[in-house]
């Protein structure tokens, strides 16, 4: 992108609708509650022809640098820091008041261009506000209402102004060249068997889409700025800091990683506000756009019930999990503690047996290239393909040392299996009545295809399916 935009104001203005209606999505949560916003938000935004890169920041309020106000207004001053251009934006409708006169001192101090936006313009009586804004020294206002989409084009108009054309309309020549070299190291060949069909090898060239979710106050954010190295996210001894799920680009030994920090997620019976709820939909679908799933757990108290739930609603997305068991700093017996974690491990998770484990500390950063490690190889699982034949020979022995049961007296017949997809790995039994085959067998067979080829820690589909016989609609007319 050829500039960032950081979008600036006292709460309760209309940022998070603003940068929303920027970007195109429903990305920021919106609320009639002020100081909804309290992480930086960057994402791609389009404005006509303009593309930028804009960031959705907390509400700027009057407060000391150790409460949660202070450090969410350090939050907004690293975004203006950070950006090219600032969009101040004021309620037209509410009218000038002293923050937003204090809060333009701020921003001027920055020496940034400014484009003064005036919100909500639409309303009635918002022209006093209008023209009041003039008091502010920062221009002439844009009118718009962000949440009609009115006056958008006088607003592109004037971030062209303040940015220049040269840099708003430059363009980004760097292409990935694709050789031939690179095509071809992402086929790769099954060498067990020289007559199996081509499988296709893991790419670690593509980027890893990692969701970090828990319980509040586990810990998440912190483990990611730990990771960053930088106080990118805002975090505190407050349970439920963070509303908004927010992405951050990262890279770990060469490789591009996007992480999600998520609201900390409590038990349903207990979301009762709106603004909760908004949270927690976020967080999910943070979980359904990730490949894996890091589930933070305090160590202290490690295994809660809504942890196990969580864990489940992870793995019936299909999502691959990891847990990290963070605080391990403040462990003292930590052999002791180590061991009875794999226990409740083994013993409370058994649809995903095999889940990869691993104690850090987001804190000092303990741990965190060991979790990394495990994620990378989960990921390998979870993107692993099985050629037919390997699978069918595997069946055949299966099915030669344990048969499917007897059911009201006939044999259930197993007739080959075929992989169907990844991400996770799921497999298509052809069999006769598949409506009556026990779970148990069902089970058997999964756990069997979780040993033999390696597969641990991650869900694996089975799905069960008969052939159709050609000659069934004779039989019923012969009737």
């Amino acid at each position: 992108m050829s500039f960032t935009l950081a979008i600036i104001g006292r709460p309760n203005v209309g940022k998070s609708t603003l940068f929303n209606r920027i970007v195109g999505r429903k990305l920021a949560l919106v609320d009639d509650t002020p100081g909804v916003t309290r992480d930086r938000r960057i994402h791609d935004g389009k404005l006509y022809d303009l593309h930028f890169k804009v960031i959705d920041t907390a509400g700027l309020e009057i407060a000391e640098a150790g409460t949660l106000e202070g450090r969410m207004r350090a939050q907004t001053e690293a975004a203006i820091d950070e950006a090219d251009a600032v969009l101040f934006v004021i309620d037209a409708k509410a009218g000038l008041t002293p923050t937003d006169i204090e809060f333009a001192q701020l921003v001027r101090k920055f020496n940034k261009p400014i484009v003064l936006v005036a919100n909500k313009s639409e309303a009635r009586g918002a022209d006093a506000g209008l023209y009041d804004a003039y008091r502010l020294g920062l221009g002439e206002p844009c009118p718009i209402s962000a949440e009609h989409g009115q006056g958008l084009p006088d607003l592109r108009d004037a971030i062209v102004e303040v940015i220049g054309k040269e840099k708003a309309f430059a363009e980004e020549k760097a292409e990935e060249e694709f050789t031939q070299e690179k095509i071809g190291a992402l086929v790769g060949e099954d060498v067990s068997d020289e007559d199996e069909e081509i499988i296709p090898e893991y790419d670690a060239t593509k980027p890893l889409q990692i969701a970090i979710v828990g319980r509040p106050n586990a810990g998440k954010s912190t483990m990611i700025n730990t990771m960053l190295g930088q106080d990118r996210l805002l975090t505190g001894p407050e349970a439920g800091i963070t509303r908004d799920s927010i992405s951050v680009e990262w890279e770990w030994r060469g490789r591009s990683v996007k992480l999600f920090d998520t609201a900390g997620l409590r038990r349903k019976a207990r979301v009762q506000e709106k603004l909760e709820k908004l949270s927690v939909a976020d967080g999910l679908r943070a979980i359904r756009f990730a490949e894996v799933v890091i589930i933070v757990l305090d160590a202290t108290i490690p295994f809660e019930k809504q942890d196990l739930q969580i864990i489940d609603l992870i793995i019936r997305e299909g999502r691959a999990p990891i847990i990290a068991f963070n605080k391990w700093d403040l462990i003292e017996d930590r052999q002791a503690l180590l061991a009875d974690l794999r226990e409740k491990t083994e013993r409370l998770l058994p649809q995903v047996r095999g889940i990869r484990a691993v104690p850090i500390s987001g804190e000092t950063g303990h741990g965190i290239d060991k979790l990394m490690e495990s994620v990378e190889m989960t990921h390998r699982i979870w993107n692993t393909r099985i050629s037919t034949g390997r699978l069918n020979r595997w069946l055949e022995g299966v099915i030669t040392h344990h048969p499917p049961p007897a059911v009201a007296g006939r044999r259930l017949k197993v007739k080959y299996m075929t992989q169907v997809k990844t991400r996770p790995p799921g497999f298509m039994v052809s069999c006769s009545r598949p409506d009556v085959m026990p779970q148990s067998y069902v089970r058997y067979l999964i756990n069997g295809l979780r040993d033999t080829f390696e597969m641990p820690g991650v869900p694996i589909r089975l799905s069960l399916r008969t052939s159709d016989n050609p000659f069934a609609s004779r039989a019923k007319k012969k009737r």
